[in-house]
């Protein structure tokens, strides 16, 4: 159930974005035990004057060809998980030539109530029982 924002530099070849995707969206699933099929992903290219960050942030060395993930999860991962998730997707993006210094990540978790996959419904959330 993760909604996943990539955000990167313009300048990225259509493959390059699905490769990126793809390794993100592995160790998702690998790693916190996201089913294969759900995948729910927004791949954002900004021109350089919109894609804003600090190149020497906590003295990690950042270039042009940054990665921001943004991850929407249900809450209730354990911290040893969430590591293995950060490991993963920097082991991921830096077999496709990403250095791991460009792996930035950000886990936004939310209740299980907060999700509707469609229909109106809130998926998770106990269904309602009409009284008579």
């Amino acid at each position: 159930m993760p909604l996943v924002r990539i955000s990167l530099a313009k300048g990225r070849t259509a493959e390059e974005r699905r490769r990126i995707g793809d390794a993100i969206h592995r160790a998702l699933v690998e790693t916190i035990d996201v089913p294969t099929l759900d995948r729910f992903q927004l791949i954002t290219e900004h021109e350089p004057e919109d894609f804003v960050y600090d190149a020497r942030y906590m003295d990690i060395l950042r270039s042009a060809n940054l990665v921001i993930a943004q991850i929407t999860i249900t809450s209730g991962r354990t911290l040893e998980k969430k590591r293995a998730l950060f490991r993963r997707i920097a082991d991921n993006l830096a077999a496709l030539g990403v250095r791991r210094e460009d792996v930035w990540v950000n886990l936004v978790e939310v209740a299980k109530e907060n999700w509707s996959f469609g229909n109106g419904v809130a998926s998770y959330a106990p269904h309602e029982i009409l009284e008579v």
